[in-house]
């Protein structure tokens, strides 16, 4: 194959930014599966366009086809992810592709699931398909970083949730804590919490709280719609009031701890007390939990941070100082400055009279 021009270059990254639009409005509705846009081009026109459906749904690239309809002869498809290759609830979407008479196919990024996995492209190429891969992929793996991370590793993506004063605080002396950050902060919290599939707490944060930790308004998006993270609650002593608010809706709770007949009534899933890597992977490889969100107080967080767990931190910044008696983000004590966590600061957004810091750990040594 020729090499591409850079005119066709950056007609393909346009077009692939519009399957990119596709799968972000189904992030909120398809775990555990993958969010996936794509879009069908003829002519320099979108001729059919789809997203992925809630499990047990089609696929992205169904939905383009049938709306493209006999148009899609001789059409390019842009996918965000690689069709699948393999019959599920669904049948292949590369086989899809190539009955409906696509001539070429440019895709974001690969799908690293055994059974796809280069399988999907090869189905296309064997049929006479032109592929291209790898357009706008940090863009496309961005969208479903834990289901990539998951599917290789066998563990989840950990974003660690912190929300502090200017000088490290996060609640008084007391616990009182509501609210050190605005709206706008508090708001931006519930998509973290909507992409997830569990949002994970330890029982201090609940008895001091009373939280429930479920999703409750999304700018422009029917709650109903999306799909309600868990809640798992780090439990070891078995104190989780069973007139807490988190156990409202009770089938949607982990817990952590000794087992707890009363618990087992409500329907809650109950995990015995084991080291936070082997609970993560246990999330990932048989509950198929992929996203997870750490919201919880110092010594949990700090928890996770010191086993190098969290993948990324999201950290509130309110223009506030609450004091040196008030309680700290975490609670490491470091006695030298090798021991340091040092992370790499990959997003700043205003958000309000707040500011939030996205941040990944830095594998700068001091």
């Amino acid at each position: 194959m020729s090499k591409l021009s850079p005119d066709s270059i950056q007609q393909d990254q346009m077009w692939m930014q519009f399957a990119l639009a596709e799968a972000e409005t189904a992030i909120y509705r398809t775990r555990p599966n993958p969010a996936v846009g794509c879009v069908i081009v003829k002519q320099h026109q979108i001729v059919g366009r789809g997203a992925t459906a809630p499990v047990g749904g089609s696929h992205a690239e169904v939905f383009a086809l049938k709306q493209a309809g006999d148009q899609v002869q001789g059409a390019t498809a842009y996918v965000t992810l690689e069709p699948c290759a393999h019959y599920g609830r669904t049948p292949p979407c590369a086989n899809g592709l190539v009955e409906a008479g696509i001539s070429r196919v440019v895709i974001a990024c690969s799908d690293p699931n055994p059974l796809v996995a280069g399988k999907g492209v090869q189905i296309l190429k064997n049929a006479g398909i032109e592929v291209l891969q790898g357009v706008c992929e940090a863009q496309a793996a961005a969208q479903n970083r834990g289901f990539l991370k998951a599917i290789a590793t066998g563990m989840p993506y950990v974003r660690l949730k912190v929300a502090s004063s200017l000088d490290g605080r996060t609640a008084m002396a007391s616990g009182e804590s509501k609210w050190i950050t605005g709206t706008e902060a508090r708001q931006d919290v519930q998509h973290w919490r909507a992409i997830s599939g569990v949002v994970i707490t330890g029982i201090e944060t609940v008895l001091a709280d009373d939280c429930q930790l479920n999703v409750r308004q999304l700018a422009g998006i029917d709650i109903s719609s999306i799909v309600q993270p868990k809640r798992l609650v780090l439990d070891r002593q078995g104190r989780l009031p069973l007139n807490a608010k988190i156990l409202n809706v009770p089938e949607t709770v982990m817990v952590m701890g000794p087992f707890r007949q009363e618990l087992a009534d409500l329907g809650v899933l109950q995990f015995s007390v084991q080291p936070l890597t082997d609970l993560l992977q246990r999330l990932a490889t048989q509950h198929h939990i992929y996203d997870v969100l750490v919201e919880a107080g110092a010594t949990l967080s700090t928890a996770f941070l010191q086993a190098r767990l969290v993948d990324e931190m999201i950290s509130y910044v309110a223009p506030t100082f609450l004091g040196q008696t008030a309680r700290a983000m975490f609670n490491a004590e470091f006695n030298r400055m090798a021991e340091q966590l040092r992370f790499k600061l990959i997003d700043v957004t205003q958000l309000g009279n707040d500011v939030r810091l996205r941040l990944i750990p830095s594998q700068e040594t001091v």
